[in-house]
């Protein structure tokens, strides 16, 4: 290859970009759907082994909750030791172990067991979400991050639009076979394919530019200018902990996370209260948010990029959330108003979700980047335990869905003025 010019650049660079997204991409969504889906599956799995095992909501939601408290306690080590490690050996380790549990939550037969096993999961994949997006940031540009993080996030909408009609389809067509309920067969199903490509990852990916052979020279260089000198103003880990944006962008995202998990774990739940008894059309309505989800990612991903301009573009998506999720919560019991208002409530929140994690990649530069943005995620994951934990108490104590629900409207919209309030240049 001859050596690039400015003049011919461009076009260039958007050659060689295609090139990495065709080779990297692909493979870093496929992981990303199964690690949510293993994440959310346990809300369909919810229709059976509430009454096989005798869980009361409540205790279903403290279930949900706890895989992040182990994810939260051991985030933090596993992306501070990526750099070192490299991610090949990072994710394909986390992929390989949270898929042996994913499989073994088929035993569950007892809540102890539910609980212990669910913390393990959250052990097993931290580090994942945040490793991922560490990664992605040695290979693109802060110019192209958002539109990046769309195709690669959109995998968990994606995972909702797959894994309801999957789980529902398999917990349905495979009870009774070989003595197993209908939800082992799916913690079975839907596990095995993690361990699998734990394999691919190890053989496929490359930690860092220098090492991709796929790539020439000249390619290698003109990518190492493109992102070379941007070490940031932070000098390592205890600088970055000690940063009030760091926890200003975090508490945004634990707003986020709160509705994005809210919706996730208790869906299925919400649909049902809508009047459908059957697994296969409960399946089939609840990935109907996720499509629309993964079209709002791409399209406001993209504005974002275009423009620039990250602070708005996630906040008022957030705020738009938030009331239609708060319209789905005094509409339960009306299927199809609730199932739209659930609808535009997912999308928005994961159209903020996407222009988000532009945000931290953008301000925390160089190796101190992956602590500090497994910080933010660490602190943010809350949400995941908190949202479905509450929902769950709230539920069993006053049995309406609807007041379980308004505490993540109204963190939806203190989160989207966090996230306005966050004045960071939003130029790279």
């Amino acid at each position: 290859m001859s050596a690039i010019t400015p003049a011919s650049s461009l076009p260039i660079k958007d050659a060689i970009y295609t090139k990495i997204s065709w080779r990297i991409l692909p493979l870093l969504m496929l992981c990303y759907l199964f690690a949510y889906l293993d994440r959310i599956n346990i809300g369909f799995a919810k229709l059976q082994m509430q009454a096989d095992i005798g869980l009361s909501d409540a205790a279903f939601g403290f279930g949900a909750g706890i895989f992040f408290l182990g994810y939260m306690l051991f985030e933090i080590p596993s992306n501070l030791l990526l750099p070192k490690l490299g991610a090949r050996k990072t994710l394909s380790r986390i992929m390989v172990l949270w898929g042996l549990t994913s499989v073994a939550m088929l035993f569950v037969h007892d809540v102890k067991i539910f609980y212990a096993l669910r913390f393990l999961l959250g052990v097993f994949e931290a580090g994942f979400a945040p490793g991922m997006v560490f990664y992605l940031t040695c290979w693109y540009p802060q110019a192209r991050m958002a539109r990046v993080m769309a195709i690669v996030m959109a995998a968990a909408p994606l995972g909702g639009v797959i894994g309801a009609p999957l789980s529902t389809w398999v917990m349905t067509a495979l009870a009774g076979s070989s003595g197993l309920a209908g939800w082992q067969w799916m913690f079975l199903v839907e596990g095995l394919p993690c361990i699998l490509l734990g394999a691919i990852v190890f053989l496929f990916l490359d930690d860092r530019i220098e090492t991709a052979r796929w790539l020439t020279n000249d390619e290698k260089s003109m990518l190492a200018a493109e992102l070379g000198g941007h070490e940031g103003s932070h000098r390592g880990f205890r600088h970055v902990a000690a940063d009030p944006r760091v926890y200003a962008m975090a508490f945004g995202y634990f707003c986020l996370i709160c509705g994005i998990y809210a919706v996730s774990f208790w869906l299925p739940t919400i649909v049902k209260s809508g009047g459908v008894s059957d697994l296969m059309t409960i399946g089939l309505l609840s990935s109907v948010p996720y499509v629309v989800a993964v079209c709002a990612m791409f399209v406001v991903g993209r504005s974002s990029d275009l423009r620039q301009e990250r602070r708005w573009h996630s906040a008022i998506p957030a705020a738009l959330g938030g009331c239609a999720l708060a319209v789905s919560a005094f509409t339960i019991g009306h299927l199809w108003t609730s199932l739209i208002s659930i609808t535009l409530a997912t999308a928005m929140m994961w159209a903020a979700y996407t222009v988000f994690w532009a945000m931290p990649s953008q301000y925390l530069k160089g190796n101190v980047a992956a602590g500090g943005i497994a910080l933010i995620n660490t602190l943010g994951l809350l949400g995941g335990f908190i949202s479905p934990t509450v929902i769950g108490l709230v539920k069993s104590a006053t049995g309406s869905m609807q007041i379980a629900l308004i505490p993540t409207v109204v963190l939806l919209l203190l989160g989207a003025l966090a996230l306005v309030a966050n004045r960071f240049p939003s130029k790279p």
